[in-house]
């Protein structure tokens, strides 16, 4: 905005960033307002009143909005770019029906039967995997903070885990504290720092990871399959002549997230890729972590329903969620083989397939009110079963303690 600079010097940059925040979050531009709350006094003695007049100062305006206005009218056309209380508003209030039908807040606690909660939040990843077929996920150990690291590398040694392992809480979300381990040093640095349980995983190197939404009722032995995204992380390639750093900051969805990723990547920022190479920033592949999803709905056929009704049926009490799968092709996935499944999200899970999927907002809304009528329905037939809905107090615990445990996640994430 070159009036802002004319005005104001090297000021102008940052007011600028200003006025594009307050514009996007909907509140007045009152130009004085911006100008006087980013000029020091001094700046404001030296620019004089002239600088603050709203007739000089309404061609900036103009200006401004002149040349955002695309990329405004592109988010709020854009439901999948929306802040996501925005996109959640109006199905809330689907949800608060069937609260109401169910006379229970807490209505889906029974749609799983065993996972806690229904597997909407908070759940163990151990009481996930001891309901899967034996094959069908990595080789696994557990820990707990208070073991010695001596014990961990003996465990992890006597189960003959080659390096690198994955490392991962054993209650956890969005990839929080998800790692690869390099090497014995480094997994007893992250065991002394560590302050819950985790697990430590056989390194899982298959090209495709994959989220399938997996629906059956409890009287049916067939399930569907509504949706199936292919999950591609971030990743940059080399061209022989810049470093890693230069890469992000010029890799789409990379940019968007350098800070972050430098952090990560803090010992080969330097590093001159060689021509071709391909480096993988992120290992958590979700959209939390900028990982592009494609829309696989088109695959789904009974072959593959198949393969995830004998994983469902084996033992019985996964009705509704999400698996997150990595296969070596999606046709060896069809005749169930060589693939991995890395966990199952329960209630909680999010349909990942409504995005990139080329839907109207009311069509993604109506295929998520869909996946939910199917969760109340089962939660409803459980609970009439026997498996009873969780009491309000009991869930409201529940998840004020799960709540605090992911913020310390959080926190550990910047530090780990």
């Amino acid at each position: 905005m070159d009036l802002v600079k004319k005005y104001l010097g090297r000021k102008g940059q940052k007011i600028n960033q200003n006025l594009m925040l307050s514009f996007w979050r909907g509140e007045k531009l009152n130009i004085r307002t911006v100008l006087v709350k980013n000029l020091k006094v001094e700046e404001m003695k030296r620019t004089g009143s002239r600088a603050f007049s709203t007739l000089q100062l309404l061609p900036l305006l103009l200006q401004f909005m002149n040349k955002n206005k695309s990329n405004f009218f592109q988010k709020i056309t854009d439901w999948e770019n929306w802040p996501l209380p925005f996109f959640q508003f109006p199905m809330g209030i689907v949800w608060l029906w069937f609260c109401l039908k169910s006379r229970s807040v807490w209505f889906f606690s029974s749609s799983n039967p065993s996972l806690e909660f229904g597997g909407f939040e908070g759940e163990g990843k151990r009481e996930m995997y001891a309901q899967l077929p034996p094959g069908t996920f990595p080789k696994t150990v557990f820990f707990e903070p208070k073991q010695l690291v001596s014990n961990v590398l003996e465990t992890v040694a006597a189960e003959k885990f080659r390096f690198p392992v994955a490392v991962k809480p054993d209650v956890g979300m969005k990839g929080l504290l998800f790692r690869r381990i390099e090497d014995a040093e480094r997994l007893a640095f992250f065991h002394a720092r560590c302050p819950v349980d985790y697990m430590v995983q056989e390194w899982v190197d298959l090209p495709i990871e994959l989220s399938v939404f997996y629906i059956r009722h409890p009287n049916s032995r067939r399930g569907e399959i509504t949706g199936m995204t292919w999950k591609e992380p971030i990743e940059v390639t080399g061209d022989g002549q810049n470093d890693l750093l230069f890469l992000i900051k010029n890799t789409p969805r990379a940019a968007e997230r350098v800070e972050e990723l430098a952090k990560k990547h803090t010992e080969n920022l330097t590093k001159i890729l060689p021509d071709g190479e391909k480096y993988l920033l992120t290992i958590a592949a979700n959209r939390q972590r900028g990982a592009r999803l494609h829309n696989l709905k088109h695959e789904i056929d009974a072959q593959l329903i198949d393969v995830f009704d004998k994983i469902s049926l084996h033992a019985g009490q996964f009705f509704w969620g999400r698996y997150d799968v990595k296969c070596r092709s999606l046709e060896d996935l069809r005749q169930g083989k060589n693939f991995q499944i890395l966990e199952f999200n329960g209630a909680g899970a999010a349909p990942n397939h409504i995005y990139h999927a080329g839907l109207s907002f009311g069509e993604a809304w109506r295929e998520v009110a869909k996946n939910w009528r199917a969760l109340f329905e089962i939660s409803r037939h459980n609970h009439q079963n026997g498996v009873k809905y969780w009491s309000f107090r009991r869930g409201l615990n529940y998840l004020k303690n799960a709540r605090q445990h992911f913020q310390m996640l959080e926190k550990l994430e910047h530090e780990l």
